[in-house]
Parts: C-alpha cells; structure tokens; sequence
C-alpha cells in the first residue's frame, strides 16, 4: 500500500505538431472523438476581461452514455447485468474478480429498430426486468436534426446552461520561447505548468516550499497579465470547432506573436472516452486534450488519458 501511494499514476500522453493550413491534418476528427466534454478552458496571454444531477461513479455506479453516431453504452454493476438479460462483456477494467460488465448496443443497426427483436429485448430487459432509471444530461446542437421537444415532452426536464468563470492573471511564470518552432520544455512540464495557471497555483515557489513545490520550467519568462477563461456543461465536438475557429481569428489579427492555448475536458466517469472505446478510471481517469496554437496556424496537440485506456487517436 505504501508503494502504490508513493508512486504517481502512470498514463498515456500523445503529442504531435501540425497545421491548420495541411490538408493532412487531423484535427478535425481528433476533435470530434471525444463526444462526451464538461470542461474547456483557454488561457490567452497578455489579455485581460475589464449541475444539479445525481454524481454516478464509473467504478461503482451503474453509467450510461450516448454518443451522436448512436452508440449506446451501459456500464453495469454485476447484479444489474444478469437482471438485464442482454449480450455484453466484463469490463476490461476489473481488477481480479469480475465485478464491472459493458453492454454496447448499436442503436443504427436494423434490429434496433421500434419492433425489431434486439430492441424488444433491450427494451424489456430495460423496464420489465431491470428497470434502471437515470437522469441524462442532454446536448442539442441547433439544426443538427430532429427537435427535442417531442422527448422531452414525455419527461421532466430542466435546463442548464453552460458556466463561465472568467479570471485575470498578474505577474504569471511563463516557459520562454513558446513559438511555433521551439518550445523550450517537455509536453508533461509544459501541461503541468498549464493545470497549475488555471487553477491558480504560483509556480514561483521553491522546492522547499511547504504550499506547492511547483516550478516553472526554464528558461522563463513573465507575463505582465494573462487570462483563464472555463466553461462547464455538457459541451459538444460542434461548440469546439466553432470555439476553434474564433481563437483562430484572434491570433490572425493580434499584431503580436502571440498564442493561444485550448483545453478539452472529457468526463471522468464516461463509460467512453475516445470514439466509442471503453473508458477505465482505475487509478485517475484522465481524458483530456490540449491544443497550444499560433498565429501562423501551427499548433501542438497534447492528448492524455489514464494508462488503463486505449491509445487516443
């Protein structure tokens, strides 16, 4: 026990460098695979501003997640998988014994279909048998297809919007010779730097400090002002391309060399992180990604994620 509590979670970090100007490049798909986001956060230097559902937790509780291609996932307790009465699979997470099953269910697929035989047994599965009830939290993207209106019509519902927290930082430690060509640290320094300014932890402490031994990477400079902007909801693929493209905008017409960094949270206890993968939170439940941008439309992707999940795309 005290081995594994010295010792730091080991997890999976992808980085590239690319440009929005290849037509190779793949940031557009890379965005679009992590459906399930409840956290953004952009940090802008040199620039200034003058949930109420019930917490499931993967490892315990019984999750279900939806995906926009229609991937249905159900995350279940052993109990709850032999009372459903449908075809799945133990979790890949288990530690020794099996405690934790996966039921997919693709919900395109002819059988699913109102009537069909695989939706007429998931159905009674789901409510005669089961009968799991749960409260979603739902996205809709404006002229993205059919209206809400007729589902949520049978159901008790309440909007959310999405938080804003905007906040101005002073006097900001910053890795030097941020620029298209040259980052002057490595990725893990560089995302532990970042995490830090948006939680507003210095790093210009000591490694004696008793607060937080948190240092800026070198060589560094400063900045006079920076800001830390986050939104928090259920926030979709489609609002970050769209985020993506003002921060683009912004950096063509800064007449400084400036940058932009974007961070996309994922849940934590989504029973999926990348594409339609399971997702294990055994020991963090990492599922992120970060994009530092430039003017000249370089940028560097960080994508992370616990070392119990698959490889991010």
């Amino acid at each position: 026990m005290t081995t594994d509590l010295d010792q730091n979670p080991r997890s999976l970090l992808v980085s590239e460098r690319s440009s929005f100007r290849d037509l190779k490049n793949r940031i557009s798909s890379q965005v679009e695979q992590l459906h399930l986001n409840y956290k953004v956060s952009l940090l802008l230097p040199e620039y200034s501003f003058d949930r109420s559902v019930p917490r499931t937790r993967i490892d315990e509780d019984n999750c279900v997640s939806l995906t926009p291609k229609g991937h249905l996932t159900l995350s279940l307790d052993k109990d709850s998988f032999e009372v459903l009465g449908v075809e799945g699979k133990p979790s890949r997470f288990n530690h020794r014994v099996k405690k934790r099953f996966v039921v997919s269910v693709d919900l395109t697929d002819s059988c699913m279909a109102p009537g069909g035989r695989g939706y007429l047994r998931l159905l009674a599965g789901l409510k005669s048998r089961l009968r799991l009830k749960m409260d979603f939290l739902l996205s809709h993207h404006p002229g993205g297809g059919a209206s809400l209106q007729t589902l949520l019509s049978r159901h008790d519902w309440s909007e959310h919007r999405p938080e804003v927290s905007r906040h101005t930082l002073t006097h900001l430690s910053c890795p030097a010779l941020l620029t298209s060509d040259l980052l002057s640290c490595d990725p893990h320094s560089f995302l532990e730097w970042l995490g830090a300014a948006h939680a507003h932890i210095s790093c210009g402490n000591t490694s004696s400090s008793f607060l937080s031994s948190l240092v800026c990477p070198e060589p560094k400079t400063a900045l006079s002002r920076a800001l830390s902007v986050s939104v928090c909801g259920l926030l979709l693929p489609q609002d970050i391309h769209r985020l993506l493209q003002q921060i683009r905008v912004y950096l063509e017409e800064s007449h400084l060399e400036s940058w932009a960094c974007l961070t996309v949270h994922g849940f934590v206890d989504s029973p999926v992180s990348w594409g339609a993968n399971e997702h294990g939170v055994l020991r963090g439940g990492e599922n992120f990604y970060s994009l530092l941008m430039f003017h000249d439309d370089v940028y560097y992707l960080h994508q992370a994620t616990g070392a119990h999940d698959t490889c991010p795309p």
